[in-house]
């Protein structure tokens, strides 16, 4: 899940003015200022920024949001009705073809569900497919931080969320539970704090949004 590439952790100023006017167009608002005090505007402000770093990734939205042609049309008929969002999501030959890790991932994410409806299931495959993307997750999201991450998979995979008490990397976390599922050992070490690796799982997840303007 978090194999590099050459696009750079810190996305330029240009590429998150196109960022926010995306998120603008399907929206109406700034997301910098996005409400999302009530659960159903914090859905609202996740699907669009989750729609915002696909389209910012270039290529197909279906296949870098993870979810099928059809699903992309009813999400943003019932989410972002206007006219011009509908026609946001319109790229020539996609593909939602979904590769094996991104399926077990999603298959996870479905299990665990806490929430009823669509969003959840749109969400279990939306995350599971951006999660192949190599920076942090909240990033590849285009969420504004960890904590609107640790609030979406609180509220929609609870049963899992709860699970990481340690306040493990979301990615490392994923990993894990699919290792110990399988009956795999993710690692050697008898406990986190004795491994070397412990700054990988457990660090801080600074860096920029890619929806969010730099402060100057």
């Amino acid at each position: 899940m978090e194999v590099s590439n050459s696009r750079s952790a810190e996305p330029s100023a240009v590429v998150q003015q196109v960022g926010i006017a995306l998120y603008r167009l399907l929206t109406g608002s700034n997301p910098a200022e996005a409400e999302i005090s009530a659960d159903d505007d914090f859905d609202r402000h996740a699907l669009a920024s989750i729609l915002v770093a696909a389209a910012l990734d270039g290529g197909s939205i279906v296949e870098r949001v993870g979810i099928p042609e059809h699903a992309l049309r009813t999400l943003l008929a019932g989410f972002f009705p206007a006219a011009a969002a509908r026609a946001f999501t319109w790229i020539p030959n996609s593909s939602s073809d979904v590769h094996d890790e991104t399926a077990v991932l999603r298959e996870l994410l479905l299990a665990q569900r806490s929430t009823a409806g669509d969003v959840g299931h749109w969400l279990a495959a939306m995350v599971a497919r951006r999660a192949m993307e190599p920076h942090h997750l909240w990033q590849d999201l285009g969420l504004r931080g960890r904590t609107e991450l640790s609030r979406l998979l609180t509220r929609h995979f609870a049963p899992l969320a709860r699970r990481n008490t340690g306040n493990m990397r979301w990615k490392r976390f994923f990993y894990r539970v699919l290792c110990e599922r399988d009956g795999f050992g993710m690692c050697t070490a008898p406990v986190c704090t004795q491994c070397a690796d412990f700054g990988r799982c457990f660090g801080e997840e600074s860096g920029e949004s890619r929806l969010v303007e730099r402060k100057l």
